[in-house]
């Protein structure tokens, strides 16, 4: 499905792939701001170059390198992710549309994430690490026409993510914030502490602790 108004948190393909949406500046000739779900990559588009897909049960593709499948019959974990698919948050909560959320409590019907943000049962599916023989790989709009050499770069995929992520920062890398939603760029190494372009100071294993901040652009221009 086109789409001629685009929402932030949508699962949308461009040029064939997962994307999800995570800002939109309509003042921009490409104002769609999304990332690949499977590694992290950033891409701007135009609205009318991407297709929508709302995500069900049994879909299954590939986030941060490692298979999930989408789980309507299943339970949360702690430990375990969830897809917000049907967001109600609450005042204090900080989370949207297709939000990937990191099981930490479980309180009956309301589970309580890594970000701190309680969420209902009815708000989220299960994602189930992994994929089986009744899934639907939607990874790729059109699976026949990937080539093989893009999906041996995929099964190879987790293992490079891990090697990244053992990577020291980098000035000019940017990491999102999973508490608030907010992206800082790295302005300057010294030693053990990081410091980003909105004043803060961090030792450099809290901003590789990955369930406060996530690697989303990697500066390739400039490493130390």
């Amino acid at each position: 499905m086109k789409l001629l108004q685009v929402r932030k948190g949508q699962f949308v393909y461009y040029k064939n792939e997962l994307h999800k949406v995570y800002t939109i500046n309509p003042l921009a000739k490409k104002s769609v701001h999304m990332y690949r779900i499977k590694d992290m990559e950033q891409v701007t588009s135009k609205a009318e170059d991407i297709t929508l897909h709302r995500p069900s049960h049994m879909d299954a593709f590939m986030f941060r390198g490692q298979w999930y499948t989408i789980r309507e019959d299943l339970e949360p974990e702690v430990g375990g992710y969830i897809l917000v698919t049907r967001p109600d948050p609450e005042p204090m909560s900080h989370y949207g549309l297709n939000e990937f959320e990191k099981v930490e409590q479980i309180e009956g019907r309301t589970v309580v994430t890594a970000r701190q943000n309680p969420i209902k049962r009815k708000e989220f599916v299960v994602l189930k690490e992994g994929r089986g023989p009744e899934s639907r790989n939607i990874a790729y709009q059109d699976v026949t026409i990937v080539p093989e050499e893009k999906i041996n770069e995929d099964a190879r995929l987790a293992a490079r993510l891990s090697r990244t992520q053992e990577i020291q920062p980098n000035i000019g890398d940017i990491y999102l914030n999973l508490h608030d939603g907010g992206r800082s760029m790295v302005v300057a190494v010294v030693g053990d502490d990081v410091w980003l372009g909105h004043g803060e100071k961090l030792k450099i294993e809290d901003l590789l602790d990955a369930d406060h901040w996530t690697l989303v652009y990697v500066n390739t221009e400039f490493v130390l």
